[in-house]
């Protein structure tokens, strides 16, 4: 089946990035985005072994805007992708820093919030760019059609923080009032924008864990995000919470 648009994904690792893209290459070409390009092409080779239809592209980025703006042009110009639009893009990068305060210097809190949150600013506003580009710029009340969906992958932390957690506590919070800002500015112009509170392990796998509800599978998580970005303009979700059955909140 042909795809129906093109997804990109920036944190495509070993483990959740995983299960995303194999659940959104059912329907999307998907364009994979991480720091290291060669655990990029482990990902893609072993992802095409079971899908070999489907249309995956890596392209190795930071969160840094220029490495990002770099990459959104490759993406842009990639032959596989051509004809295909824009209909979704994930942030899901991973962001873990705990440290005592008093050790913790400035510069080590300011980086953390200049890699995570401005990373997802730098990574929603090339998202939106290429949506207008390839949905257009009239508002929603004219056009009737969605243009894409923006998701940031959080976690708890982005609702409470814990002793010495305060950088990761800091831009797990921040990028969910980014997400806030977003949905509310761009919803009009048909572009949803959702933060989802991953709260609970998630693996990669189909095992005991998941039986139990334990753990997440990464795959359950690639098919609630494949079923925010299908959502009708009638009925958008802002920020859904993700936990699996036995997990205490």
């Amino acid at each position: 089946m042909a795809p129906k648009g093109l997804a990109i994904i920036i944190g495509a690792g070993p483990n959740t990035g995983t299960g995303i893209i194999r659940i959104l290459s059912k329907k999307y070409a998907v364009a994979m985005c991480a720091r290291n390009k060669e655990s990029l092409s482990k990902i893609q080779s072993t992802l095409k072994e079971s899908s070999p239809e489907s249309v995956m592209e890596i392209f190795p980025t930071s969160t840094d805007p220029d490495s990002l703006k770099s990459a959104f042009q490759d993406i842009r110009t990639h032959q596989s992708f051509k004809d295909l639009k824009l209909k979704l893009a994930v942030y899901s990068i991973k962001h873990s820093s705990k440290k005592p305060f008093m050790e913790e210097t400035y510069k080590e809190f300011t980086t953390s919030l200049t890699e995570y949150v401005g990373g997802a600013f730098a990574f929603a506003q090339e998202s939106a760019k290429l949506m207008f580009e390839h949905h257009g710029t009239a508002p929603l009340s004219e056009t009737r059609e969605k243009k894409g969906t923006i998701i940031f992958t959080g976690t708890l932390g982005a609702m409470r923080s814990n002793a010495e957690y305060a950088a990761y506590g800091a831009g797990r919070a921040g990028v969910r009032q980014l997400a806030q800002s977003l949905g509310k500015e761009m919803s009009p112009k048909g572009i949803h924008v959702v933060h989802t509170i991953a709260n609970g392990g998630i693996e990669d796998a189909d095992g005991d864990a998941q039986a139990t509800g334990t753990k997440m599978s990464a795959d359950s998580v690639g098919k609630t995000y494949l079923w925010l970005s299908e959502q009708e303009q009638d009925l958008w979700t802002s920020e859904l919470d993700m936990r699996p059955a036995a997990e205490k909140y």
